[in-house]
């Protein structure tokens, strides 16, 4: 766990200046605030969070939809850019840039950060990322890879349309993986044989495969290319998909 602690803190001190995300007043702002950290509140005081994971487009309208989505949903949802603050815009085909234990590591001081509000009462958090975000997510919810040693696991982790790395170490997060069967940018076939190999550790590993969707499943807009590969939402498994994640979320939020 130590060893790779130092990894981590290698990796960020190799990306450019200002390498860490950053979290007070002056980098945190509401929704849609284009700060690199935007927070959502439900109406009613939350005591569970989400932090949400963009993909390697960065921040944009689909991950404010998901975070608007969230709180509608009661949770606090915190929208992290891991990409503006290195100096990078967009990393697709270039994941390395901002590698997914770098991302993974924004969603725990994510979550400490708002532990630490005294106007909130945070007790469980979730994380959920998509594609270079759930790459992330998939790095998050592995012992020793990216926790901080004094912090909490999370309480949950969805993970859409991952890229699935073979599994370095035991599961400590339940897990839920959402991807479909013509991906041709993260194939569900790495995810499938990732779930096979993972130490659940007494988790749970959740995973559906959506037939015919492509990358970007959940997306509000139709399929196109992009980067290279077909991506876009699926009229079955956006719904679907969405569903699923409430459902999961829920189960795990806690009193």
């Amino acid at each position: 766990m130590k060893a790779a602690f130092t990894t981590l803190l290698l990796l960020l001190a190799a990306l450019p200046a200002a390498a860490q995300v950053r979290f007070d007043d002056t980098t945190v702002g509401g929704p849609r605030s284009g700060k690199p950290v935007e927070l959502y509140l439900p109406q009613t005081a939350p005591t569970s969070a989400v932090i949400v994971l963009h993909g390697c487009d960065g921040v944009g309208p689909h991950y404010r939809e998901w975070a608007t989505r969230l709180a509608e949903w009661g949770y606090a949802a915190l929208l992290i850019d891991s990409f503006g603050p290195r100096g990078f815009a967009r990393v697709c085909n270039h994941g390395e840039l901002v590698p997914p234990a770098v991302q993974a590591r924004d969603a725990f001081d994510g979550a400490a950060y708002l532990r630490a509000r005294p106007d909130l009462h945070i007790q469980r958090t979730g994380v959920i990322g998509f594609s270079h975000g759930g790459w992330a997510v998939l790095k998050a919810v592995l012992a020793g890879i990216a926790r901080p040693p004094n912090d909490p696991p999370f309480a949950a982790a969805v993970a859409y349309y991952p890229g699935c790395d073979p599994p370095t170490s035991p599961l400590e997060t339940d897990t839920l993986i959402l991807i479909g069967s013509a991906d041709d940018w993260t194939p569900a076939a790495r995810c499938q044989r990732w779930r096979g190999a993972v130490n659940a550790n007494g988790h749970t590993i959740d995973m559906t495969i959506y037939p015919g969707a492509f990358h970007g499943l959940d997306s509000p807009f139709p399929p196109h290319d992009f980067a290279g590969h077909h991506v876009g939402g699926d009229p079955a498994a956006r719904p679907a998909s969405i569903a699923a994640t409430q459902a999961f979320l829920a189960a795990r939020r806690g009193p």
